[in-house]
């Protein structure tokens, strides 16, 4: 696995909805309720309940998005003791779910540090770039688009599962297709582990190339442990509706600057011709 850092490819202008998403996903993470406490390391049941209850009102359920059905118990984020000791509560919902438009609100949901940061850097590098090509508008609407196709993408294909489905993983994969469309030459500084985190500059299209392949191996179960909680096939369907959408715009999008003289992160030697 390599660790995008920064990519050598110059914006015109501010990309202001890749800022306000990153800002909107830290925030709507801080106010999350049970996280802040675990992240502090005083996490308890009642967190995990309040936490649990939340989820299963604002993130996308794939038994939902597909059969447009809501159970008829949920976690009311309650504390009880029953014949096996303390658990949560379930009861009757106690709201009015729209599935549709828990996608939207799904985007913005992440489960834990290391999920958000992750999904920041990415949209952060990669993100401004594809903003810069579109404008704001056209790419706010480009990553709810993408981010949609990525969940129903996935219920479609885990039609039976009542696990909550969180994260802009799936709408960032779409900016990651969009990219190597429109700027499958640009360079891109990656942190690769050997032994310890060697810089190189690679082609954006090894990257990205290289980032979609581990997707569809993982997937599979193959190579990792947590095959069953992330939604690597969202990844994947983000990724490619990305590429479908920003394909019109390859023809006029201007080529990136080509870096002279560097190869692989590293200086060339100069070579002579007879």
């Amino acid at each position: 696995m390599v660790i995008p850092v920064h990519d050598v490819n110059p914006v015109r202008g501010t990309p202001y909805v890749t800022y306000a998403l990153i800002a909107a996903n830290v925030l709507v993470f801080l106010f999350m309720p049970g996280l802040a406490g675990s992240v502090a390391g005083d996490g308890g049941l009642a967190q995990q309940c309040h936490l649990q209850a939340f989820l299963d009102q604002y993130a996308a359920i794939p038994q939902e998005l597909i059969h447009h059905q809501l159970p008829r118990v949920v976690p009311t984020g309650d504390v009880g003791v029953g014949p096996r000791g303390a658990g949560c509560v379930v009861g009757p919902p106690a709201y009015d779910k729209s599935p549709e438009l828990s996608v939207l609100t799904a985007l913005f949901l992440h489960g834990g540090w290391l999920h958000l940061l992750g999904n920041t850097l990415f949209l952060l590098i990669f993100g401004n770039n594809v903003e810069d090509r579109m404008g704001h508008v056209r790419f706010a609407l480009f990553y709810v688009v993408c981010g949609y196709a990525a969940s129903y993408g996935f219920a479609l294909l885990n039609d039976d599962s009542a696990d909550p489905l969180i994260g802009a993983s799936g709408a960032i994969a779409g900016v990651l297709g969009a990219y190597l469309v429109l700027y499958p030459k640009a360079r891109v500084w990656v942190l690769v582990p050997f032994l310890v985190f060697l810089p190189l500059r690679l082609p954006a299209w090894l990257v990205l190339g290289f980032w979609f392949v581990l997707q569809g191996v993982y997937s599979s179960g193959e190579g990792v442990s947590d095959a069953g909680t992330v939604a690597y096939a969202a990844h994947i369907v983000g990724f490619l509706a990305g590429m479908l959408l920003a394909w019109p715009l390859k023809a006029g999008t201007p080529p990136p600057p080509e870096p002279r003289g560097l190869l692989f992160g590293r200086r060339a030697r100069p070579r002579h011709t007879w």
